[in-house]
């Protein structure tokens, strides 16, 4: 009876169950056309002339392609310059943000000090208050310190933050103590259990928190537009603001888009290289050790 269960041939899919995948598969088709239509727009305008942007009843398709957009764009403000300063001003955050987060991530989860669980409770506390309330005091003391208008001030006040030391705490507390138990009986100090045992078991959370970072800073407005007013020093998404009610005037819609798709180029081009790699880093933060 056995072998004969095994010789039964497979079952066929029924039609209730096609017609559902089939339900679902149109409906995640339908959710990607709808995300990604905006960006469709933004590409298609940056190419096409401000007759046809403006032109009404709108258009999809653009009477002819045009790169005349990112000429006037690099016209009206110093694109590479600014481009080169965001690369700088989100990388350097990024990197001091992976250092400090994971340092204080360590303590908060691997060793035991009196007082670890009010700190954390404290940390996490201060999630519930929004960056604007704060922003006139740190402003206040980056301008006693002169870091205004300069690549220290973007990222000094952003080298480290609590939703990024959470993430990593609760990742390092999942990893087994043994390694760590492992490591002291063999004479490891704790820097070096920290840098050669848990970082590199923590290569998900960290890929994770890095692009998180990096986007988010990337696309930061507010703190670039009130820390720089010198376009030496300011980033892209400030100078892209900025033409909104430049000396020139006010750019064309079109102008506008050749911008953001300059802005948003980088990122789509960062996903597409590591979208496997930060996919994989998502499913495995939450799997325990």
């Amino acid at each position: 009876m056995i072998r004969n269960a095994h010789l039964r041939p497979p079952r066929r899919t029924s039609v209730r169950g096609l017609l559902s995948r089939s339900l679902v598969l149109a409906g995640l088709v339908a959710l990607t056309l709808v995300t990604a239509f905006p960006v469709l727009v933004v590409i298609i305008g940056a190419f096409s002339p401000e007759v046809d942007v403006i032109s009404a009843p709108p258009t999809l398709l653009p009477s002819r392609f045009t790169l005349d957009n990112f000429v006037e764009l690099a016209e009206r403000i110093p694109l590479l310059q600014e481009g080169w300063n965001s690369v700088l001003f989100a990388g350097m955050v990024t990197a001091s943000s992976l250092m400090f987060n994971a340092l204080a991530a360590y303590a908060l989860a691997r060793i035991d000090f009196r007082g670890r669980s009010v700190i954390f409770t404290i940390l996490v506390a201060t999630m519930m208050i929004p960056f604007q309330a704060l922003l006139v005091p740190i402003y206040q003391i980056a301008s006693d310190l002169g870091w205004v208008n300069t690549l220290a001030g973007l990222v000094i006040p952003r080298a480290a933050d609590v939703a990024g030391i959470f993430l990593l705490r609760q990742f390092f507390v999942s990893l087994p103590r043994d390694l760590d138990s492992a490591a002291r009986i063999d004479g490891a100090g704790e820097f070096r259990i920290f840098w050669s045992i848990v970082l590199p078991n923590a290569k998900p959370a960290l890929l994770t928190m890095a692009l998180f970072n990096f986007v988010g800073n990337w696309n930061d407005l507010l703190w670039p537009l009130i820390m720089t007013n010198d376009a030496a020093v300011r980033p892209l998404t400030a100078g892209l603001a900025l033409l909104t009610g430049s000396a020139t005037g006010v750019a064309p819609y079109s102008v506008l888009m050749a911008g953001s798709l300059v802005a948003i180029l980088p990122l789509l081009i960062i996903y597409l290289l590591i979208q496997r790699r930060f996919i994989e880093s998502v499913a495995m933060t939450g799997l325990k050790g």
